[in-house]
């Protein structure tokens, strides 16, 4: 894309003004923003001055989970239909890994945090060293694609060659971008956060697949044979991943995608809760719970919307494929954006100035047929790192690690 007709794009969504400081750029950066013009998608700022900025949820229901008696009862089942596809190599794994550390006090990449306590303990290293086992018990070299964003991938990709992919093969890992989103004001301007770059973030973690198409990584996984992709988030340091009874029972069960989920530890737990829209799979967050459905019973007295999902989901390719090219709904969230003023000085506002946009991974799973909600032990499977301190933190996680047999 040349200067022309970059202007040409932003005149149409009225955003000339990011290239005011065009000709102050040196020639390398003059480029850069003009790929970060030809790359972003300006009509999602349309949704700033809507009305109804809300993504309406349609009539909400239980959706039942296959709870552990039944998982224990055909464990064996299950394991030896999920070994198969894992040996036929048709099961990769998706590590979303986008985020940085900062609410960690960490300005490197998430997946880069050390959380050990004798010696160095990585959170990336945990990740692998869980895969690795599923490798172990199957024989077979699992396909990784980890999904950076333009703020960490150069990092992350160096971490991971500097630590000799923690023993990982590295023919079977791929890296790939997720795409961005502009940030914007409450008028629908885009922000810039330095004289030649756009204000932007990812594009929520319902933008991995469309982002590995854009990447091209949809060839490897079409060459390889690979059927199904487990999804999984880079915060939960005690997740089973590829797990062979999760592969093989969701298999077994004819279900378009699988989801982890843990019993919740409250009714108003901060979780969002697999269930059933208009009759389709989806998943309520909760502060959409209302005390009525915190009040349902199901048919055994037990309440009805009981499972949190842990972001830990197995999709099947075809499905992903089948509805890639349908419109996700675009959610909008208010965030305190950094940002130039006039004068080229960057602010860093203290209260929230403007809209960042994201797709979720529940909407991918609506638009899909069917869904198995899969019980896992809490505190087996779910140690996720979200602050330093308190619930959900690097101290809450290590204990739980240590419960659970790792050194730190």
């Amino acid at each position: 894309m040349n200067f022309n007709e970059a202007m040409l794009k932003l005149k149409e969504y009225n955003q000339e003004h990011v290239l005011k400081y065009y000709d102050e750029l040196d020639v390398n950066e003059q480029l850069e923003l003009l790929a970060q013009i030809e790359a972003t998608d300006f009509s999602v700022v349309d949704m700033c001055t809507k009305e109804d900025k809300e993504v309406k949820k349609g009539v909400i229901s239980p959706l039942a989970a296959m709870q552990l008696n039944e998982i224990e009862e055909r464990k064996e089942e299950f394991r030896n239909a999920g070994l198969e596809a894992i040996k036929a190599g048709k099961v990769g794994a998706v590590l979303l890994a986008g985020g940085m550390g900062t609410r960690l006090g960490s300005d490197d990449p998430k997946g880069m945090y050390n959380i050990g306590i004798t010696k160095d303990v990585f959170i990336f290293e945990r990740l692998i060293s869980n895969l690795l086992d599923v490798v172990r018990e199957s024989s077979t070299w699992i396909h990784l694609f980890i999904m950076t964003s333009d703020k960490n991938h150069d990092a992350t990709v160096k971490f991971f060659k500097e630590k000799d992919y923690f023993g990982y093969n590295e023919e079977y890992i791929t890296f790939f971008m997720q795409e961005m989103a502009p940030a914007a004001d409450y008028s629908g301007k885009v922000y810039m956060e330095a004289k030649g770059k756009i204000a932007s973030s990812p594009n929520g973690n319902g933008g991995w697949f469309t982002s590995m198409a854009r990447w091209g990584v949809h060839d490897i996984i079409k060459n390889a044979g690979i059927e199904w992709l487990n999804i999984f988030a880079v915060d939960n340091v005690l997740q089973r991943i590829a797990d062979p009874v999760f592969v093989g029972a969701t298999i077994l069960n004819k279900a378009a995608v699988g989801s982890k989920v843990v019993k919740k530890a409250a009714p108003d737990e901060k979780v969002g809760v697999m269930c059933l829209e208009d009759g389709k799979p989806s998943i309520v967050e909760y502060y959409e719970l209302t005390k009525d459905m915190m009040e349902a019973k199901d048919a055994n007295g037990d309440p009805a919307y009981n499972f949190g999902v842990i972001l830990n989901y197995l999709f099947n390719v075809q499905g992903l494929m089948d509805i890639l090219n349908k419109n996700m709904p675009l959610h909008i969230v208010e965030k305190k954006i950094p940002y130039i003023d006039e004068n080229a000085n960057l602010i860093k506002p203290e209260e929230p100035n403007g809209y960042k946009f994201e797709t979720l991974v529940l909407d991918m799973i609506h638009l899909l047929d069917s869904c198995l909600p899969f019980e896992v032990i809490r505190d087996k499977e779910f140690a996720p790192i979200k602050n330093k301190t308190g619930v959900d933190s690097v101290e809450s996680a290590r204990e739980l690690l240590k419960q659970n047999g790792v050194e730190l």
